[in-house]
């Protein structure tokens, strides 16, 4: 039953599963030697709930196949907006838990000391880029989608539109996407085998898979959001100008 089976084991079975114990309470690398009974039982958890948690994430695919080229850019912009707070408010602080819990053995891999010095800038420039870029750019798109329906303030959007240009912001993007490779270098310079420390896996696993959702949330917003964008900066500007014409 996988009530008696110990923690390492079932984590070493699925990396992923670090993850549920973690948000359900259980710090699994303080427990790893304990059975999953044993560890629900000192954590007052309901160990068949606890079971439920983990059998979903075995059914769940890996990717979600969300046809967003369909969607309207609004709901474009949500769904992105909804990633970055799952972003903010679990992977990061998840992933920031394991890397302050790595144990300065020997065994682990040298560089390991890189990580626990970049990960905490990467994680303050990452929260700043994402707030910025909803307070700006996702601001500056719901204005021009607003503008179609004539449902904004006209002064605001001219405004924007003097100031910023869909152009500007994909080249501020491009640029960041730049500053993120440093951490990428360092998550790719490991290497995991059976023999290595338990939350050393974890942690390597848990940030390859965050490197790949972030590759997956960058290609959404370069090859879907920013060419809806510019098309909706055109009619904006098309429109604005068969007004003047008009007047």
């Amino acid at each position: 039953m996988i009530s008696n089976r110990k923690i390492t084991e079932l984590i070493n079975e699925n990396y992923v599963y670090g993850y549920v114990l973690y948000y359900l309470g259980i710090q699994f690398y303080n427990y790893s030697e304990k059975t999953l009974e044993e560890a629900c039982r000192e954590k007052g958890l309901n160990v068949k709930n606890v079971i439920k948690n983990l059998e979903a994430v075995r059914e769940q695919s890996e990717e979600e196949n969300i046809a967003l080229k369909k969607y309207p850019i609004d709901l474009i912009i949500e769904y992105l907006i909804h990633a970055h707070y799952n972003f903010v408010k679990k992977r990061l602080p998840y992933l920031a838990r394991l890397i302050e819990n790595l144990p300065p053995d020997a065994f682990l891999n040298p560089v390991i000391n890189d990580l626990k010095f970049v990960f905490p800038i990467f994680v303050e420039d990452f929260i700043q880029h994402i707030y910025q870029e909803e307070d700006t750019f996702f601001y500056y798109i719901r204005l021009l989608n607003r503008a179609l329906s004539r449902d904004c303030n006209m002064s605001e959007l001219y405004y924007q539109m003097e100031k910023n240009t869909i152009q500007n912001f994909a080249v501020e993007h491009d640029l960041h996407d730049d500053e993120m490779e440093g951490l990428q270098h360092i998550v790719e310079s490991f290497t995991i085998d059976e023999d290595s420390h338990l939350l050393y896996k974890v942690t390597i696993a848990e940030l390859k898979n965050f490197q790949r959702d972030l590759n997956i949330h960058a290609g959404i917003e370069n090859e879907i959001l920013f060419p809806k964008a510019l098309e909706l900066e055109k009619k904006v500007r098309n429109s604005i100008r068969t007004k003047i014409r008009q007047n």
